[in-house]
């Protein structure tokens, strides 16, 4: 067996157990050859599939770049497995579950130091009395107007695209489309086409803060997924004939580099200061907001950004049985400071998508120390090189881990 025989085989198998699950292949931009014909395979076939194909690729002797290509395959065949085992009935627990899906598994958190940093943001806001309630308070002051909602959503992913462009050769002809939908459990989500194209939907079920709007825009577009899945077509599938990047199991290895990549290119595209001036300058004009006001709602939103892992911590003891709705519900409006009608939101996202929610936090930090490992921080040309150079030879957490290590 070759990497390029076993990465064929992986391509089927995974669109073969994405007809028990469509939403578990996010995107396809393979050979149609390889698209599955006739009915579903049943699971346990799948399975032996997939343990067979691993155990071939673990007996495999491979060495420097062909090396990390193979880990990563054969991480993601491990994950498919797994996969499998969840859709014949088998539950993990939440730490397993992620361990195996994703190669990692979120650090505990200590409700002390949720409270700390909470009694630290009390110190920034206005008004007295119960934190989270007076956070829900203040984001509603930054609430972008639904009319005004795609203009400062265009105008952020404009700019995300120009700022992207100067340091990532985009391939020709690529494109988006943007569209606002409604009934979802995401707030927005890219689906990528093929050829280049993307389609972005945003949610509008829920009303969104102004600092969502280059969030959104970095994370989904530039030089978030929309990039990612640019560079994985043109040069590893087209380019290099490496097949297992023409697919993307949702639930998968990759998930956890797609989202953390995403994340921290939030702050590769926009560093802090660079952000609040465009903020004043065109988003909060946009949106109707006072530009004045941004320095400290940015100030309150680098103390809120310490409560990240506090979503990892209930959907860890909400999918564990440690507690129930209701009490997800209100640790979710507490330590998260949502609202009652994001904080269910939020929990129809977990039940639906389970340890997917490590992805997003605990990408985010493994892509960054990664980054700031093998380039210095402060060098925004060499984070930008770090940061392509990682997206075109992708790893996986441990492998993050191992060479930072």
């Amino acid at each position: 067996m070759t990497l390029d025989t076993a990465a064929s085989a992986y391509v089927q198998l995974v669109l073969a157990v994405g007809q028990h699950d469509p939403g578990y292949v996010d995107a396809y931009y393979g050979p149609e050859a390889l698209l599955p014909t006739g009915s579903a395979q049943p699971l346990e076939a799948l399975l032996g599939q997939a343990q067979r194909l691993h155990s071939e690729l673990l007996a495999l002797a491979l060495s420097g770049a062909e090396r990390l290509r193979w880990q990563f395959l054969h991480k993601h065949v491990a994950s498919v497995a797994v996969y499998i085992r969840k859709l014949q009935g088998e539950r993990l627990p939440f730490d397993q579950e992620s361990l195996g899906l994703y190669d990692a598994v979120s650090p505990p958190v200590d409700e002390a130091r949720l409270d700390a940093v909470l009694d630290g943001l009390g110190a920034l806001l206005p008004g007295s009395g119960d934190v989270p309630e007076r956070m829900v308070a203040y984001n509603r002051r930054f609430q972008i107007p639904v009319q005004r909602l795609d203009a400062v959503f265009s105008a952020a992913i404009a700019e995300a695209r120009q700022r992207t462009a100067q340091h990532i050769a985009l391939p020709p002809g690529e494109s988006f489309r943007v569209e606002y939908v409604t009934n979802q459990v995401w707030s927005a989500y890219n689906w990528f086409q093929g050829r280049g194209h993307s389609l972005i939907q945003v949610n509008t079920d829920l009303p969104m803060g102004i600092s969502r709007a280059i969030d959104l825009a970095a994370h989904e577009g530039y030089p978030g997924h929309h990039v990612f899945h640019l560079l994985g077509e043109h040069h590893l599938v087209q380019g290099k004939g490496w097949l297992e990047y023409s697919v993307f199991p949702l639930y998968s290895p990759m998930a956890l580099l797609s989202e953390g990549a995403a994340n921290h290119g939030i702050e590769v595209v926009f560093p802090a200061e660079e952000r609040l001036a465009f903020e004043q300058a065109v988003l909060f004009p946009l949106a109707g907001l006072d530009s004045a006001e941004a320095p400290q709602y940015y100030r309150v939103q680098a103390v809120v950004q310490q409560l990240s892992y506090a979503g990892n911590m209930v959907a860890q003891r909400f999918l564990d049985g440690e507690i129930d709705a209701a009490q997800a519900v209100a640790l979710l409006m507490r330590y998260c400071l949502y609202d009652e009608a994001r904080a269910r939101q939020r929990l129809r996202f977990i039940e639906h998508n389970r340890a997917y929610v490590i992805n997003y936090n605990l990408g985010q930090d493994l892509v960054r120390r990664y980054l700031h490992r093998v380039a210095p921080a402060q060098d925004s040309a060499a984070q930008w090189v770090a940061l392509t150079d990682l997206l075109l030879q992708p790893r996986t957490a441990s492998m993050l881990q191992e060479d930072t290590a």
